[in-house]
């Protein structure tokens, strides 16, 4: 009788272990329940390693993810939806940046304030946006001495 009892309780264990380790990896990966927010859009020429998923950060403080990429057929240009989290308010006048964390880091989306006491509103758009600047375009410009301006 008492190994049974000891079964049951190394399997509960076990499946307790479990069951965190996948909360845990949920939550790091960002794929817990949502934690609420609004969602706002942003239009680029390039989101070069921007995915579903993506964080979206402030002043380095992840305060949102990409939750949409589309190709819009009007303009040839890369409709953005993002969410933003709740209390964090974005002035009208701020911009929107894709960036590298590094050399050989993965991109991300930055917000930079601007300083009008004007919102964005929930649905709205962020108009002033800067494409991901790719690093192969780069270098093949220095190599061919290519110094267009």
């Amino acid at each position: 009788m008492s190994e049974n009892v000891t079964e049951v309780f190394v399997g509960g264990a076990v499946l307790a272990v479990a069951v965190g380790f996948l909360v845990y990896a949920g939550q790091a990966t960002g794929y817990s329940r949502d934690a609420g927010g609004y969602e706002l859009t942003a239009s680029f020429r390039s989101v070069e390693g921007v995915s579903v998923g993506t964080d979206v950060r402030m002043a380095g403080v992840k305060v949102g993810t990409v939750v949409g990429l589309d190709l819009n057929p009007q303009t040839f240009r890369a409709d953005t939806t993002f969410t933003v989290q709740d209390g964090i308010e974005v002035p009208d006048d701020s911009s929107i940046a894709i960036s590298s964390e590094g050399l050989l880091g993965g991109n991300y989306v930055e917000i930079v304030p601007g300083g009008s006491p004007i919102l964005v509103e929930p649905g709205g758009e962020i108009e002033d946006t800067q494409s991901a600047v790719s690093l192969i375009t780069l270098l093949s410009k220095f190599v061919s001495g290519n110094n267009d301006e």
